[in-house]
């Protein structure tokens, strides 16, 4: 029997602290479910809005110096279809957090409350994608309009509330501030930073969208950042404490000594 990974945190209590991020993989139930039996603590779907969206042309994720960008521009079959891949996931026992975005914060409550219909743990708002106009990096970086999302979705579901912010702000802590004063129960740190390539034999853009989101081991120290800008500010601090406690009840030091050992796999790395 392997060590006890479990962590609770804004009322959820995950087998262990390793949650697949929001992307491609959360697009459909049987992956989700996949990831979870490969070790995921928990799976966060593929944003999704009310009616969906077919996205941007090819190319749409490249290999760039130092990780990958990408501009899919949310593609996603809207959230009656996602409704029922959240439940697909949920019934076999999948602890799914439903990402969902919108154009305004009516239609974030609106699908928020379809992933919750869905069996999620919890909802995601994506207020910062960095490659769709109006819906993300737009609401991202106003805190005002961050809050009203937040309060219009808290208003709306029982589940707990996750707002992921963006790293394309001049003051990341002004934004988690105004999520925590609207309800929010955590933050996501962070979505992927705006970014861009160029064909230089051609002068254009490589990408369909123009410009994308960097993610892979460059965005790594701007997570850690804005994570540390966050923890110093004392916004959310009852998650960054309870994450301290974890360890210290485990008789771990850091949180690198966790790596590969997830759902009772793996051995402790020192």
């Amino acid at each position: 029997m392997g060590p006890d990974l479990s962590v609770e945190f804004a009322g959820i209590k995950l087998p262990n602290p390793t949650i697949l991020a929001s992307g491609i993989l959360g697009v459909s139930g049987e992956i989700m479910i996949r990831a979870s039996r490969a070790g995921a603590g928990a799976v966060v779907s593929k944003s999704f809005n009310v009616k969906g969206r077919e996205g941007y042309r090819n190319p749409s994720f490249i290999e760039v110096q130092g990780g990958f960008l990408n501009a899919l521009g949310i593609p996603n079959p809207g959230m009656e279809e996602m409704r029922e891949e959240v439940e697909t996931a949920s019934k076999m026992g999948v602890p799914v957090i439903a990402s969902v975005f919108g154009f305004d914060a009516q239609e974030f409550a609106a699908a928020a409350v379809m992933g919750e219909k869905g069996g999620a743990i919890a909802v995601e708002l994506n207020v910062s994608c960095p490659h769709v106009k109006e819906v993300g990096v737009e609401i991202g970086q106003r805190p005002r309009v961050v809050a009203e999302v937040t309060q219009t979705v808290k208003s709306r579901v029982r589940i707990p509330v996750f707002v992921k912010l963006s790293p394309n702000v001049t003051d990341i802590t002004e934004v988690a501030r105004a999520a925590q004063g609207a309800g929010a129960d955590a933050i996501t740190a962070i979505n992927t930073a705006l970014g861009m390539a160029v064909n230089v034999d051609s002068g254009y853009p490589i990408l369909g969208g123009t410009l994308g989101g960097l993610s892979g081991p460059a965005l790594h120290p701007i997570a850690v950042r804005a994570i540390y800008q966050i923890r110093r500010a004392e916004i959310f601090r009852d998650v960054t404490t309870g994450m301290s406690k974890f360890l210290e009840q485990r008789g771990l030091s850091s949180i690198r000594q966790i790596v590969g050992i997830a759902a009772d796999r793996g051995t402790v790395e020192s």
